[in-house]
């Protein structure tokens, strides 16, 4: 099914400050300009996993899949408008293909030590395209995209884009679905001043919303906070791939926002889901949210959430505690004593208790009294 251009518009959140890169003057520029990489320790996790396995859907303007930090990472897709080629190739925006560079570069040339390196460099991308040159899709054609990922079988939904502020009961619907189906759908948070509260679809039940810390860790001005966000990760000035325009010979961009925090969220899920198969989706947020470096106040807060990623924590990190199992006590339990409460029922009892004995006394009397009586008139009688 596809959406024509009419449907209302819907926000792709990185493009803060996006600025078109060229070609390198050496090799190794954009990779030295992902800053994230170093900053989360990316290189020890990849010692551990890289994601293969796994397949991450990315809800967006498409994804440049000839591109050569992508090349093989990038599944036939699916559009949900009108404009594309029905396969979620192709990218008007660059929007989409820096939010798969993101999760499943792996780079080029020797070593494939040049371009961007993505944090699950051996998943895989199935695009789903909700916007092109011609417009853009709504809430609904998000909603169609979900759909779509469950069906084909995806473990994880990114989804780098804001449905309009009126909530929508199909979309809210598609997310509850792909959550019961065990899908792990990460969305982002939303950008200031535009978005005012944590933005749709992540700010519903089932989904994760992400917002976006700077170099220092900080939690980003542009991060829309609010009591749904759960995570945050790198979001400012995120070097990654972009649409390949040969006309101004670039082929990447950088971009500030919670898209980007959102996109390397989801490719630590990838790592993790491939390195713990077994995990359900909610375990493996679980793991993430526990490893998570807790950021302002104690505990889980609007601003940070549980907390700042840790690739490396969340794949070294101890199975969670498994919850006490329920044992029904036997007689040889000593059971604590119960406190003295009231209880309406004990105290009718006892109501009942004291109106039998005042009957028993009182006809006890009266038999007494009768018995006097008689035993005098008999006696007079003699």
């Amino acid at each position: 099914m596809r959406f024509a251009a009419r449907l209302a518009a819907v926000s792709l959140l990185a493009a803060v400050t996006t600025v078109g890169m060229g070609s390198p003057a050496h090799a190794d520029r954009y990779r030295n300009d992902q800053w994230h990489l170093p900053f989360l320790r990316i290189a020890e996790a990849h010692a551990i996993s890289q994601g293969e396995g796994v397949t991450v859907a990315v809800i967006d303007s498409g994804v440049e899949g000839g591109h050569p930090d992508l090349t093989g990472n990038v599944l036939k897709g699916f559009d949900t408008i009108v404009g594309g080629d029905g396969d979620g190739w192709g990218d008007d925006e660059g929007h989409g293909s820096s939010m798969a560079g993101l999760i499943a570069g792996h780079g080029h040339g020797s070593g494939n030590k040049d371009g961007v390196l993505g944090m699950a460099p051996k998943a895989k991308v199935l695009p789903i395209r909700i916007s092109t040159a011609k417009g853009h899709g709504g809430g609904d054609a998000i909603a169609i995209g979900i759909d779509e990922a469950v069906k084909r079988g995806v473990k994880i939904i990114s989804i780098s884009a804001s449905a309009p502020s009126a909530d929508s009961s199909v979309l809210i619907k598609a997310v509850e679905r792909a959550h019961a189906a065990g899908v792990l759908i990460l969305a982002a948070a939303g950008n200031q001043p535009k978005d005012f509260y944590v933005a749709a679809p992540g700010r519903y039940p089932g989904a994760v919303a992400v917002g976006a810390v700077d170099q220092q860790g900080t939690v980003a001005p542009v991060s829309v906070r609010g009591d749904e966000v759960q995570l945050v990760a790198p979001g400012v000035d995120i070097t990654s791939t972009s649409r390949i325009n040969t006309a101004t010979n670039t082929q990447y961009r950088r971009s500030s926002g919670t898209s980007p925090a959102t996109a390397i969220t989801a490719g630590l899920a990838a790592l993790v889901w491939s390195k713990y198969p077994q995990l359900t989706a909610d375990e493996v947020l679980e793991r993430m949210t526990r490893t998570a470096v807790d950021k302002g106040p104690a505990g889980r807060d609007r601003d940070y959430g549980f907390g700042l990623i840790d690739p490396v924590a969340a794949l070294t990190a101890p199975a969670a505690a498994p919850s006490a199992p329920v044992i029904a006590p036997s007689i040889e339990v000593s059971l604590p004593e119960i406190p003295d409460l009231p209880d309406t029922r004990g105290a009718g009892s006892g109501l009942l208790l004291g109106v039998g004995l005042l009957l028993v006394l009182l006809i006890g009397g009266v038999l007494v009294v009768v018995a006097v009586v008689v035993f005098l008139v008999l006696r007079k009688r003699r």
